[in-house]
């Protein structure tokens, strides 16, 4: 399974950080059900075999919607549930051996700052990339900002599509028209709601104002 580019229009990277009385299950049925369009696992804390556990239950999830489903980082619990691909960040395995280990039919995900960094992701077979911060952000502490400048210049450097990420939400994900994205990719601005399905619901409709030509 290859990623579309509308497949990117609203990505959804999950976090537990906002659980409360929900499970991550029942956040990403929400975010489902609100338009999300793509789905990443990520998960730095738990032990493999809770980690394996679950993402086999949300893969189900995102499959019964026919959305495409990614694991952080982690290349080997991809392969063994069988994931749809894998998103890398520039300290985490590099794209070409992802590629190696995935095949050829997985979706590699690769995060990039630089147009350096983007074009070489490309080379080495990723499938799409995610740039940023583009904004200020609290869910990432190692996240360097990355101007609108660089962005558009990111997108111009390379054929693939690219999403957006980094301190995003409906307050200014319009500020991103014209920088050439398919989409982006949130955390907080889905997962830390109040009403996960309607955040959902209106981020996708800014978003899709934000990446029409």
């Amino acid at each position: 399974m290859k990623c579309d580019k509308k497949d990117l229009l609203l990505y959804a990277v999950t976090d537990r950080s906002w659980l409360g009385e929900q499970s991550l299950y029942e956040q990403v049925d929400e975010a489902l059900k609100g338009g999300a369009t793509f789905v990443q696992l990520r998960e730095k804390a738990l032990d493999d075999a809770a980690f394996l556990a679950e993402a086999i239950e949300i893969q189900k999830l995102c499959r019964k919607y026919h959305v495409p489903f990614v694991i952080n980082d982690n290349v080997e619990i991809a392969l063994k549930m069988n994931a749809e691909g894998v998103h890398v960040g520039q300290s985490d395995m590099e794209a070409g051996d992802v590629r190696a280990l995935i095949g050829e039919d997985k979706i590699l995900g690769v995060s990039a700052q630089t147009v350096e960094q983007a074009v070489l992701a490309e080379q080495r077979g990723a499938d799409y990339l995610g740039v940023g911060a583009v904004f200020h952000t609290g869910s990432k502490a190692d996240a360097d900002d990355v101007s609108h400048e660089t962005l558009k210049a990111i997108c111009e450097a390379v054929s693939i599509p690219v999403v957006a990420i980094g301190g995003i939400g409906k307050h200014n994900v319009l500020q991103l028209k014209g920088s050439g994205i398919c989409g982006i990719a949130v955390i907080s601005a889905i997962f830390a709601s109040e009403d996960i399905r309607s955040a959902a619901s209106e981020l996708k409709a800014l978003t899709e104002q934000a990446v029409a030509k």
